[in-house]
């Protein structure tokens, strides 16, 4: 089987449109109904909400967790405005952050090595397991994943979710695009 696999030049929301824009084409080609998407702020589960517009798509949006940050960045009435459109949105605990919880280093150990990847990449990890842990997605649904570096999206991935507890059971089956 061959795939097309795309890499951006440089990582980042400039390659948000064009991330979306296969998302959407490799969500129709493999029957995918359901997107993973890591938006801090909003901008980019907006920006997918309008790419996805009628096309049956349903967005599972994981923001960060509450008390990540002094503040949740993540707006209530976009959550509201998400959901009124068939979409979720899911403030769960962000697994690669938990070291203080656990006593161990294993999840630094984990987010350390995914990087090699990209940021993206342990980012879509990390989400998938997310909102499998929250049950807005069932373990062993195929899924689209995508995640960015620093803002926006820069990376995808075709993945089967697993809950935390099943990592083993975790598949990412393609990558879609990712930066260099």
């Amino acid at each position: 089987m061959e795939e097309r696999v795309v890499y951006f030049e440089t990582a980042g929301k400039e390659n948000t449109d064009e991330v979306l824009k296969l998302v959407k084409e490799r969500a129709q080609a493999r029957v995918i109904a359901k997107i993973i998407l890591a938006s801090t702020r909003g901008d980019t589960a907006r920006a997918a909400a309008a790419a996805f517009g009628e096309s049956g798509l349903r967005l599972v949006v994981v923001p960060h967790q509450f008390g990540f940050g002094e503040r949740q960045r993540f707006p209530q009435e976009l959550v509201s405005e998400l959901q009124r459109n068939g979409h979720r949105v899911h403030f769960g605990t962000m697994l690669f952050h938990t070291e203080d919880l656990y006593g161990v280093r294993t999840p630094r150990v984990m987010a350390t090595l995914l990087r090699v990847f990209c940021q993206g990449i342990k980012v879509c990890v990390e989400i998938v397991l997310m909102a499998c842990d929250g049950g807005l997605i069932e373990q062993g649904e195929k899924v689209i994943v995508v995640a960015g570096t620093g803002g926006g999206a820069d990376t995808a991935v075709v993945a089967t979710a697993a809950p935390s507890n099943k990592l083993a059971n975790l598949h990412i089956h393609e990558i879609i695009c990712k930066p260099l």
